[in-house]
């Protein structure tokens, strides 16, 4: 199955994987931007960790990876929900040379949100960009800030986007001692052509034949973005009516569009006095009483 997240354990070790392989999904990034080639399976790799890592989330909520830093790339997001939805965008400024990392970003920093729905408490992680590649980055901030030992090999091309994710558990003292590092060096045999084109079941097969390996239904995975007119005007509430009104005295209109899907919202003058009307009203009883 294509657009699809395949979970396996190896039965009788702290070994557990998934297998992401992205087709309409990242498809859909693509259809809505042009990004420079090097950008491009940058974010088709993040796509592809996000819906990785989202994938252990135990709550209903969302993802979100984020790398900032000062060179040719300035910004990747790209967010996965607990739904396995997907959305992705990225800023740049001229032109984006092939290279690591750090010739794609310069400094920066890597910042991975957790953020549960229904009001709870989000958590983020920032760790300086460390490594050449979007695995070696990710496997930094796994270690770093979760304590986790995990493995990433990522793929992308202008049609599909793919991943296989390897984790040790931990507080399994009982468990065979080797397998973190037989799985791991087995690991390291998958091409990015396999990740793309061999069904998640072949690759698991191919690789870890000779071990008992538990597989969990395959989940879809979508491309949907989560923008909304109520969010937008929640965003224009925090620029304040001042900021607003002057764009509205300039250009007649206040057009937002979403930088994930790049659906255009309109805001004229009548829409915006009831974008601040409850501000207005909150005001008001607050001075009656």
């Amino acid at each position: 199955m294509s657009d699809s997240l395949q979970r396996f354990l190896l039965e009788g070790t702290p070994v557990r994987g998934e297998i992401v392989q992205l087709d309409a999904t990242w498809r859909a990034v693509l259809e809505r931007r042009d990004y420079p080639q090097p950008l491009e399976t940058l974010l088709g790799e993040m796509m592809a960790a996000g819906a990785l890592l989202s994938a252990t989330l135990k709550f209903d909520g969302a993802l979100i990876m984020q790398m900032q830093g000062d060179g040719p790339i300035r910004l990747l997001v790209v967010e996965a929900t607990s739904e396995h939805t997907l959305r992705a965008t990225a800023k740049w400024e001229g032109d984006i040379p092939p290279g690591s990392i750090r010739t794609l970003l310069g400094n920066g920093k890597f910042v991975i949100t957790i953020a549960p729905e229904a009001g709870k408490q989000a958590y983020q992680g920032v760790v300086a960009l460390e490594g050449a590649t979007m695995s070696e980055v990710l496997e930094h901030y796994m270690k770093t800030s979760e304590q986790l030992d995990t493995r990433l090999w990522l793929a992308s091309d202008t049609a599909k986007a793919g991943g296989l994710l390897l984790q040790r558990l931990p507080g399994r003292p009982n468990y065979d001692p080797d397998a973190w590092n037989r799985a791991t060096k087995i690991g390291e045999t998958i091409t990015k052509r396999e990740l793309l084109n061999l069904p998640a079941r072949d690759i698991i097969h191919r690789l870890y034949h000779q071990e008992d390996i538990r597989l969990f239904d395959e989940r879809p995975t979508a491309f949907r973005c989560s923008c909304t007119r109520e969010r937008v005007t929640a965003m224009l509430r925090l620029l304040g009516s001042e900021e607003v009104h002057s764009v509205l005295s300039e250009q007649g209109l206040v057009e937002v569009a979403c930088e994930f899907c790049g659906r255009q919202y309109v805001f004229d003058a009548v829409d915006a006095e009831q974008v601040f009307a409850t501000d207005i009203q909150t005001s008001a009883r607050q001075t009656r009483h």
